[in-house]
C-alpha cells in the first residue's frame, strides 16, 4: 500500500470537495478561467439554488470565486477557481486514483 506517512489515500481526499455537486463544480471550473454561472448550472445538472450554495461553500474555503457584474442591463455571475481551489483539486485527484489503482 502506497500511503503518506502510513495513511490510506482516502486521508487525502478533500472534504470541501468530496460532495458529488462541488466536485463536478470543481471539475468544471478546472477547465476553464471562469464561467457563466447559468452555463455551469447546465453543465453540471443542477438547480440554481443547489449551485449556489454549493459554490458559496467553496468559496468560504477559499476554493471559489464568485464575480457578479451586467451584461447590459441584466445581471450576471462569474464562477472560477482560485490557484488554491485548483491546487487542492489535483490533489484531490491524486488520493481519487490512488484508491482506484489500490494503493
Amino acid at each position: 500500500m502506497s500511503t503518506i506517512e502510513g495513511r490510506h489515500a482516502r486521508h487525502r481526499l478533500d472534504e470541501a470537495i468530496a460532495s458529488p455537486v462541488r466536485l463536478s463544480l470543481v471539475a468544471a471550473l478546472a477547465q476553464v478561467d471562469e464561467a457563466e454561472f447559468a452555463h455551469v448550472r447546465d453543465s453540471i445538472e443542477v438547480s440554481d439554488s443547489t449551485l449556489s450554495r454549493h459554490a458559496a461553500q467553496l468559496e468560504d474555503v477559499g476554493y471559489a470565486k464568485i464575480r457578479k457584474g451586467y451584461v447590459g442591463k441584466r445581471p450576471r455571475t462569474w464562477l472560477s477557481l482560485t490557484s488554491t481551489g485548483r491546487a487542492a483539486f489535483t490533489q484531490h485527484l491524486a488520493a481519487l486514483r490512488a484508491i482506484a489503482d489500490g494503493l
